[in-house]
């Protein structure tokens, strides 16, 4: 690890008036473009540190996402490409006081990167010397975070498909008929679609080169001129004059809606809207099994957590507690010890950490762990904190539930565990695992057989058709010469898996009913794989659930159909 003098080195791309910026305060203070880096990032931190994080500042380009990334992976990078050479733990900071837009991540898909460290170099260096350019000129250069958060939202919604305004629709007709704005007397379903909403515009938005360039539309409209200054105060407060506004921008009509896309190009978004708001949906349902952990008396044993659709069984007397932190912000004793030992899972909850699975007793300090329950635990001890709530769940998914019911809606969840696994831990036999062996590679046969079919079909010449039937026997040269032929087809093909379905409950059934310590940990390792897949499965049939319903095919309403068809 580096030591305290020594200088990390990293890079940001900036346009080049920022430079030329950079350049004239370099000349003012006779510094190094390093050095000079180094003194406007420090002070920067040290500004927007005390300052609450609705109050920070960041420049209109983070929010326009200028320079934009390049359209495709081929495509020349935009910007210009600025080392840092920085004390550790300073980019960290700047980092911590940046503009994060609602969905983005430091590593993703690029339409979805945050673009932290830019954002503190480019606010620093605007605070020490303005500079603009073609694409920024006469746009209010520093926002506050929470008018820059608004005016994403206005781009959101200015921008936004069919399954985000149904949503966004009905959450509005629900508000309107609050009385005085109060959830009192709101039902679980009504609650829970206006923490959907939330979380939709909060945590899950989806992003794409259209809704930047429709942001920077409704930042021309809304912050050039002389009342800027003005506007940018109405988008932090967000009062009144904002919400008007934002339902002119949802409810906006054709011609308006027209200026707000200008320069965007005809696309179906409708797939990213249906898996953020599936986002949105499964975020929703997490908190509400967390509370259901934490508080057993407040709810049934037995849950049905969606999306996706499973059952979850919570064993008799376990449950999670959340004790009061420190003074220094850690858990008391026991619980740290509980921790190092093995004994308890720890996630993230409501500001303070909560531990799990534990039993209540009478003594201080009111919980202990369940015994023997390490075996169970075991498979998490190196998972991130962040998937530690994810593990607990798959424990607790009643893989036998019946499906079809009036209490549950129909969905393939079953858990499918690898013939190899399955007979290592002892769950079949060696016969089992030969028949699931023959049975997978014959799969795979009628697979590369269906490819033959399809090139004879397409015309494919007599000699390519031949050294596909000679390869056959080989799976990776099949699929190397498929590819060759149709890069589409060779593909999408793929080797069928020697899988063994479980037929039992959940992992934490099967150690409650003493199984031995490999199966028990076997079963968990494979109800967390399960668990993955099965929800990655469940997110695509969202995005192709969108399209089927509301995609190009959705003419009754609009032209465009919210996704700009």
């Amino acid at each position: 690890m580096p030591g305290s003098r020594e200088l990390v080195e990293t890079n940001v791309r900036v346009p080049p008036c920022a430079l030329k910026a950079l350049a004239a305060v370099m000349a003012r203070n006779d510094a190094s473009r390093d050095a000079t880096v180094r003194r406007l990032l420090a002070e920067h931190v040290q500004r927007q540190k005390p300052v609450h994080p609705e109050d920070r500042l960041t420049h209109i380009s983070t929010v326009l996402r200028y320079p934009p990334p390049p359209l495709g992976r081929k495509q020349p990078h935009t910007g210009t490409r600025l080392r840092l050479r920085l004390p550790a733990g300073l980019a960290g900071r700047a980092r911590e006081v940046s503009l994060h837009l609602p969905g983005q991540h430091p590593r993703a898909h690029r339409h979805y990167q945050s673009r932290a460290l830019t954002d503190a170099v480019m606010t620093a260096i605007a605070c020490a010397e303005p500079f603009t350019d073609a694409a920024l000129d006469g746009l209010f250069p520093l926002l506050r975070h929470r008018a820059a958060h608004n005016l994403w939202r206005l781009a959101s919604v200015a921008l936004c498909t069919r399954p985000e305004f149904n949503l966004l629709h009905a959450a509005e007709k629900l508000r309107d008929g609050m009385e005085g704005g109060s959830v009192q007397g709101l039902d679980r379903e009504q609650r829970r679609l206006l923490h959907t909403v939330v979380a939709l515009e909060n945590e899950v938005a989806w992003h794409s080169p259209a809704r930047f360039i429709t942001a920077a539309n409704i930042a021309r409209e809304h912050l050039t001129g002389p009342r800027a200054e003005e506007n940018e105060r109405m988008l932090h407060e967000g009062g009144e004059d904002f919400d008007d506004l934002y339902r002119d921008t949802l409810h906006a009509r054709e011609e308006t809606r027209q200026k707000l896309l200008h320069g965007t190009v005809e696309y179906d978004w409708s797939g990213r809207g249906g898996t953020a708001v599936w986002r949105a949906e499964r975020q929703v349902a997490l908190q509400d099994f967390e509370d259901w952990l934490v508080d057993p008396g407040t709810g049934p044993a037995r849950i049905l957590v969606t999306p996706p659709g499973w059952v979850l069984l919570r064993p008799d007397a376990w449950t999670a507690a959340a004790p009061a932190l420190t003074r220094d912000g850690q858990l008391p004793q026991p619980f740290p010890q509980w921790q190092r030992e093995g004994r308890v899972l720890t996630f993230p909850y409501r500001n303070r950490q909560a531990l799990w699975p534990l039993q209540r007793i009478q003594r201080a300090p009111g919980w202990e762990p369940v015994p023997g329950i390490e075996t169970l635990l075991a498979p998490a001890r190196k998972l991130p904190a962040e998937t530690v709530l994810g593990y607990i769940e798959a424990l607790l998914v009643e893989w036998d539930h019946p499906l079809d019911t009036e209490e549950e809606p129909a969905f393939h969840r079953a858990l499918e565990i690898s013939a190899d696994r399955a007979y290592d831990i002892g769950l079949i036999t060696a016969e089992q695992r030969r028949a699931a062996m023959a049975e997978a590679r014959e799969s795979t046969l009628r697979g590369m057989d269906g490819v033959i079919a399809r090139f004879e079909a397409d015309g494919v010449d007599t000699e390519s058709l031949q050294y596909l039937r000679e390869a056959r026997g080989n799976f990776s040269k099949f699929k190397s010469e498929a590819k060759q032929l149709d890069a589409r087809v060779g593909s999408r093909l793929q080797v069928t898996r020697a899988r063994w379905r479980w037929p039992g409950g959940s992992a934490a059934a099967e150690f409650r009913a003493g199984s031995s310590a490999d199966l028990v940990q076997g079963l968990a390792a494979a109800a967390h794989q399960g668990r993955e897949l099965i929800l990655e499965r469940a997110m695509h049939g969202a995005w192709q659930d969108a399209f089927d319903r509301y995609g190009r095919r959705d003419r009754a309403y609009g032209a465009w159909g919210r996704g700009r068809v």
